[in-house]
C-alpha cells in the first residue's frame, strides 16, 4: 500500500511526532565521505569506471651514479692456459720465492676444481702422514658430488713446501687468510692473484679468469685425446652437454676429430 502525502497537507499521526528530513541537523559531506567532493566532482575518481583520470606526472630519469660492472670488459668464457704460459708463471713465482702461490696455481691447474672449492681446500686432502697424496678426493659444493683428481710431482714439490713452512702449523686449510675472522682465503682474491699472474706474463687479464685455471688441463686432454667422456668425470660434469659448452667445442674440432678416423674394409691393409 503507498500512501501519498500532497504538499501543504497534514500528514498523518504516524508521522507528526517525527522531525521532518530538513529539520535535521546534517554534518558536512565532506566529513561524511571523508574526501574533498569538489575535487572528485573536478577531476573524478579515476580509474576504468568513469572520471576524469588526473594526468599522470613525468619524472626526470635518474643516472646512475656507479659504472657498469661489465662496461669495457669482455664477457664470456676465459680462455685456457697454454702450456708455454703455465710454466712461465710457474718460474716467476718459484724465482720470488712465493711458495703459497706457487702451490696455488699448481694445485688449480691440477685438480681442475671451481674457485670456491679450490679456496675450501683443507691440508688434510691433499696430505695424510706428512706425504702428500697422488690423488685426492673432494665433494664439490655446486653438484654434492665427489671428485677425484691427481697431484703431479711438481705440484706435490710444492704442496710440501708450503704446507710444512712453521706458519702453516695449526691450519686447518690449505690457504689460509691473512684475515682473522675468515679461515681461508676468498674467491675474489683467489681472483686477483689469476690476474696478477697473466699480468705478469704479459697477458690481457680481461681475457683470463679463475676458470682458466679449471679449463686449462682440461682443454689440453681433450686437445690430445679428444675423449670427451674423460673429460667429464675429470670436471665432475654429471651430462656431456656441459662438458662440451665448457670446453667450447665447435663443429671444426669435431669434424678435425672425424678426419683422423679412418675405416678400412676387412681385407685392406694400412
Amino acid at each position: 500500500m503507498i500512501c501519498i502525502v500532497r504538499l501543504g497537507s497534514k500528514r498523518p499521526d504516524a508521522y507528526a511526532a517525527s522531525p521532518s528530513f530538513h529539520q535535521i541537523a546534517k554534518p558536512p559531506l565532506k566529513t561524511v565521505l571523508g574526501f574533498n567532493v569538489s575535487a572528485v566532482l573536478m577531476y573524478g575518481f579515476g580509474g576504468r569506471h568513469g572520471g576524469q583520470i588526473t594526468p599522470r606526472v613525468q619524472l626526470p630519469a635518474v643516472t646512475p651514479k656507479r659504472r657498469a660492472w661489465n662496461k669495457g670488459r669482455l664477457i664470456g668464457q676465459k680462455r685456457p692456459l697454454l702450456p708455454k704460459q703455465v710454466w712461465a708463471i710457474r718460474t716467476r713465482l718459484g724465482i720470488a720465492g712465493n711458495l703459497r702461490d706457487l702451490a696455488l696455481f699448481n694445485v688449480a691447474i691440477d685438480s681442475k676444481l671451481r674457485g670456491c672449492d679450490l679456496v675450501r681446500l683443507k691440508v688434510v686432502d691433499l696430505v695424510t702422514a706428512d706425504r702428500v697424496r697422488e690423488r685426492a678426493s673432494v665433494i664439490q659444493s655446486k653438484t654434492n658430488r665427489p671428485v677425484q683428481f691427481e697431484l703431479t710431482e711438481n705440484t706435490r714439490e710444492s704442496v710440501e713446501n708450503w704446507v710444512f713452512l712453521p706458519e702453516m702449523i695449526g691450519c686447518a686449510f690449505m690457504f689460509p687468510s691473512r684475515f682473522h675472522d675468515r679461515p681461508h682465503i676468498s674467491t675474489r682474491q683467489y681472483g686477483r692473484l689469476v690476474r696478477v699472474w697473466v699480468t705478469a706474463i704479459g697477458l690481457e687479464p680481461s681475457g683470463y679468469g679463475t676458470h682458466s685455471m679449471r679449463r686449462t688441463k682440461a682443454a689440453e686432454i681433450y686437445r690430445k685425446t679428444g675423449n670427451l667422456r674423460t673429460v667429464q668425470f675429470l670436471l665432475g660434469h654429471t651430462k656431456v652437454d656441459s662438458t662440451v659448452r665448457y670446453l667450447g667445442v665447435e663443429l671444426e674440432d669435431a669434424l678435425s676429430i672425424a678426419e683422423k678416423i679412418d675405416i678400412r674394409t676387412l681385407g685392406e691393409r694400412p
